[in-house]
């Protein structure tokens, strides 16, 4: 099966090169400046679950691309999306499947707009890295799955075969045959983490112990679990335990990747992770935008990015 990554980033990077060590046929779209870093210093991975350093892993610029890929694997950032297609469109055929591991659901509809639905699988990644200023993949914690599937839930010959590629490849992998309500789930939990740690720019652990904090974050999972369970995906009771009890740990020092991205004074995904849970938001929902604590969230994330430019 021939896999094409989009990027070499801290998301692609990590999986792709964990596939590639492997033995798995894999190349990385990227721009001209990775490519050069690549074929210097090699894909190079720190990580508790091992460090890797992989030789000039095979790179691809957009412009030669000249056959379509079984299985394009895309882990851009969202505001990077629409871009991101027009480069990997000359990479799609027929058979080829689209696995996105994005936050959110938005990507989506975008994919579905620009290629063939059924092409476009669900999918969703717990993993917690990061891209240093040496072009390093920094893994922050033991975490590293993948999951994904059809989204009306079958298990098609497609998927197998896809899940036959990623299993035993150095990291966690199911094929799922309830994808989107795993999607809405991340999304609740990443919500609640960007826009509590992103308003508060604190780590859990520092919001739990301000007077009135762990109040402020289950208000703040309470009213995306709402907006989830309006859309028929209410959150189950095994992940409302786990979000809980790791959104209100004391001392956790916790932050969501959007914060560290505030912190670096770069780009973030307030309108893919934030406003579209709020655009989803229905007319008659018992909480009043302004005492809407995703709303002020929101609100304060668009005001960085107008200071931002």
């Amino acid at each position: 099966m021939r896999i094409l990554v989009i990027g070499a980033g801290a998301i692609g990077g990590y999986f792709g090169g964990r596939l590639l060590k492997a033995g798995r046929d894999v190349t990385f779209l990227v721009r001209p400046g990775r490519a050069a870093q690549l074929a210097e210093s090699g894909l190079v991975i720190k990580s508790p679950q091992g460090n890797l350093t992989l030789p000039r892993p095979a790179t691809l610029l957009a412009a030669e691309i000249r056959h379509p890929y079984d299985l394009i694997l895309l882990s851009c950032k969202a505001y990077d999306l629409t871009d991101a297609m027009e480069s990997f469109a000359p990479a799609i055929g027929a058979k080829t499947r689209i696995l996105p591991l994005l936050n959110g659901l938005k990507h989506l509809e975008m994919l579905d707009a620009r290629f063939s639905g059924p092409q476009v699988l669900g999918g969703r990644c717990v993993v917690s890295v990061t891209l240093d200023e040496a072009g390093t993949i920094v893994h922050l914690s033991p975490m590293h799955s993948v999951s994904f599937g059809e989204r009306d839930g079958a298990l098609s010959p497609q998927v197998q075969a896809i899940c036959s590629q990623l299993a035993d490849a150095g990291f966690d992998v199911v094929a799922s045959e309830q994808i989107l309500q795993e999607m809405w789930e991340k999304w609740v939990f990443i919500a609640t983490l960007a826009g509590a740690t992103c308003l508060m720019r604190g780590s859990i652990g520092n919001i739990v112990s301000a007077p009135g904090g762990e109040a402020m974050i289950l208000q703040l999972l309470a009213e995306c679990c709402a907006i989830a369970q309006s859309h028929g995906h209410a959150p189950r009771a095994p992940f409302l335990a786990q979000s809980r009890a790791m959104l209100t740990a004391p001392d956790s020092p916790t932050t969501a990747s959007m914060l560290r991205d505030i912190e670096h004074h770069a780009r973030i995904e307030a309108d893919h992770i934030l406003g579209d849970l709020l655009r989803r938001r229905h007319s008659d929902a018992s909480i009043a935008p302004e005492h809407s604590l995703l709303q002020i969230a929101y609100c304060n994330l668009k005001v960085y990015e107008a200071k931002l430019g």
